[in-house]
């Protein structure tokens, strides 16, 4: 159901305006379609929007979704996660990403997601993978704790073999976790296949940087609750010749990214020159894939909801891209928060990550009330009753050790019941049901 401006676009939207109110979906029927007008009305790539009032810039269709009201709090945040230029060897653009960039429909966004690109100037690229590696381990470890923030952990280079280390599984050529302690000590001790000690050097396994991500928990003063602020980097190499090479093979695109400061177009603009002319179906088919997994193998039925939401948009789904647009800027999916709570489950059950228990139990109580506050309803009270018995099971269990089988049981049923509520919603609107049902086929 792609939106044609030239078509009745009323009888378009009486479509979604019916699945939404047959669930009791909030729609606001005057901006979904003005929305659909404007990202009909989008045709060039290279399509870059500044706000002259803000001082922030995006692709168009990136801009559509942005609001300026919290700018303030993510600039903030910004100076804790970003890497920072060095003067003719390092030179940066932050941007927001994900949910973060999509303030204006997120009304309950999921962490504070920052993208960074991060070019670095040297001989060789080998230099500058080194380079790189420098400047990311002294941000992580410039960061490693301050009042309102602790570092969780950092993603740095590639295993060069098979090993376990801290229980995590390493393939030769997957990117590589770092705790804390294993940053500060500059290796991680694992163990190869064989059964062999082997200690992964941060210095060495720099040659080959892979996926970069740094994650920090933040007390987010604005939501009251805990949340994670990360950086994914897409880092490249300036050799002297001025060619540019991404350290990943990959260039990425920028359909999700509002960068947050005006002086970074220049580096912007020469950095997204090389971005390939495939760009949009490489993106599109990143989501799709991205949607296959968190509908059959991590299910997931809110963040595939998300990705759907970035495809829709991008191949001429506009009506779909509006009914997905409009359910995320509701109160029921407040229960999108839900998963930020498992997830600080699994981080306080990790002994070395800093969350605690006890912080855990104090985001559960927080999530209820908030839930009580906007949702009514038999699945709603049923959601709010598979909570309370959650956040009973948590309290009792320590930080730093495995849950008990009686707790991780609650834990899935808490899964199973939001999923459920997230399913309906997106299954209402026919022409999702299909796409979801294809996405599903093995």
């Amino acid at each position: 159901m792609s939106f044609d401006p030239r078509s009745n676009s009323a009888d378009q939207l009486a479509a979604i305006v019916e699945s939404a109110r047959r669930l009791g979906v909030e729609l606001d029927e005057t901006d979904a379609l003005q929305w659909m007008t404007k990202i009909a009305a989008w045709k060039a790539y290279d399509d870059v929007e500044v706000d002259s009032e803000s001082g922030v810039f995006g692709h168009r269709i990136a801009m559509l979704d942005w609001s300026p009201q919290e700018l303030a709090y993510y600039r903030q945040i910004g100076r804790i996660v970003e890497l920072t230029d060095v003067p003719d060897v390092c030179e940066t653009a932050l941007a927001l990403s994900g949910s973060s960039a999509q303030s204006k429909i997120q009304t309950y966004p999921g962490d504070c997601d920052y993208f960074e690109r991060v070019n670095i100037k040297a001989p060789t690229r080998d230099e500058a993978c080194l380079v790189l590696g420098r400047v990311i381990r002294k941000k992580a470890l410039d960061t490693l704790k301050g009042e309102n923030y602790q570092l969780v952990e950092v993603r740095f280079g590639c295993s060069p073999v098979e090993v376990t280390a801290r229980g995590w599984h390493y393939k030769p050529g997957t990117s590589l976790s770092w705790s804390p302690r294993e940053l500060q000590a500059g290796e991680i001790a694992a163990v190869t296949a064989d059964g062999e000690q082997r200690v992964l050097r941060w210095d060495e396994v720099a040659l080959d940087p892979g996926w970069l991500k740094l994650d920090w928990l933040i007390t987010d003063p604005i939501r009251g609750k805990l949340a994670k602020a990360s950086n994914v980097l897409d880092a490249t190499w300036e050799a002297p010749d001025g060619a540019i090479t991404p350290l990943d093979g990959y260039l990425d695109p920028y359909f999700q990214e509002v960068y947050l400061q005006a002086d970074s177009i220049p580096i912007f603009s020469k950095l997204v020159r090389h971005v390939s002319a495939d760009a949009i179906d490489d993106y599109v088919g990143l989501m799709e894939r991205e949607v296959k997994k968190y509908l059959t193998k991590d299910v997931n039925y809110g963040k595939a909801a998300k990705r759907m939401y970035n495809v829709f948009r991008l191949t001429g789904r506009h009506a779909e891209a509006a009914y997905v647009r409009e359910l995320f800027d509701e109160p029921t999916t407040l229960l999108y928060q839900v998963w930020s709570l498992l997830r600080a489950i699994d981080e306080a059950c990790d002994p070395d990550n800093p969350l605690s228990m006890d912080q855990v139990v104090a985001q559960a109580d927080k999530l209820i009330l908030d839930v009580v506050s906007v949702l009514e309803g038999a699945a709603e009270s049923e959601i709010v009753k598979q909570l309370l018995i959650l956040r009973d099971m948590i309290s009792r269990e320590h930080t730093g050790e495995a849950l008990s089988a009686e707790t991780e049981a609650a834990r899935q049923r808490v899964i199973n019941v939001v999923n459920s509520f997230f399913r309906e919603r997106m299954m209402a609107l026919p022409e999702i049901e299909r796409y979801m049902n294809t996405m599903s086929e093995v």
